[in-house]
């Protein structure tokens, strides 16, 4: 198991904080009150570790499949416009992150970054419709053979970070790292029309491995 580096602060913090009380706790000074603080900075530590995590996506090498770019549970499938990137009507496939989920995005296909866009904006809870509009967030657009593809990764209730790896110009690999986001999220792909779906609202879905959808395949390339 591996571990963002966005976390490696966060960790190092409660570290100390759980030791020193710890260490606290063992002299003439520690009463029931330290005793406590070890034992809270103790689990908050632990759950900032788990929070962290990164653990290697099983992608598959399948040629035509787009994986999933966040991990936890497909809230909506739609369609609607989205001219910034896009281009007009595109599938929009909305997976939301509880603080329990891994809160690394991967690339949903292989491709060239062409287009990185941040908006800052508010803070209203991950699952809410107008989150996608209304929260702060950063669109990632990757151009590829069969079509163009977006990420946006947008911020929840308690998310006030949001990292996103590449800028115009960079090459990704599928299931590659492209950012983060801290706590509650939630992660919007869009893809065009004519793609094949294969994913469900209510389905979990794991970030870099899940297959949410399939587009054509140049046979003669």
């Amino acid at each position: 198991m591996s571990f963002a580096r966005e976390g490696y602060p966060f960790i190092g913090v409660g570290l100390l904080l759980a030791g020193a009380a710890w260490a606290g706790v063992t002299t003439e000074y520690g009463g029931w009150w330290l005793k406590g603080f070890a034992v809270v900075f103790t689990v908050l530590t632990f759950f900032t570790v788990w929070f962290f995590r990164d653990p290697a996506p099983g992608t598959p090498s399948e040629a035509g499949l787009v994986v999933a770019p966040g991990q936890g549970k497909v809230i909506s499938i739609t369609e609607e416009d989205e001219p910034t990137f896009m281009g007009g009507r595109a599938r929009r496939i909305t997976i939301f992150l509880s603080v329990f989920d891994v809160h690394v995005q991967r690339a949903p296909v292989s491709g060239t970054v062409v287009h990185r866009v941040y908006k800052p904006g508010k803070y209203l809870v991950a699952w809410a419709e107008k989150a996608s509009q209304d929260n702060e967030q950063s669109s990632l657009g990757i151009s590829t053979g069969a079509g163009p593809v977006l990420v946006r990764q947008i911020a929840g209730l308690i998310a006030r970070r949001i990292v996103t790896d590449h800028s115009e110009g960079d090459s990704v690999e599928r299931g590659a790292r492209i950012g983060l986001i801290r706590f509650g999220s939630r992660v919007d792909l869009f893809i065009p029309l004519e793609w094949e779906v294969v994913c469900s609202v209510g389905d979990r879905v794991r970030v870099g491995s899940t297959v949410l959808a399939r587009h054509p395949v140049d046979t003669d390339a």
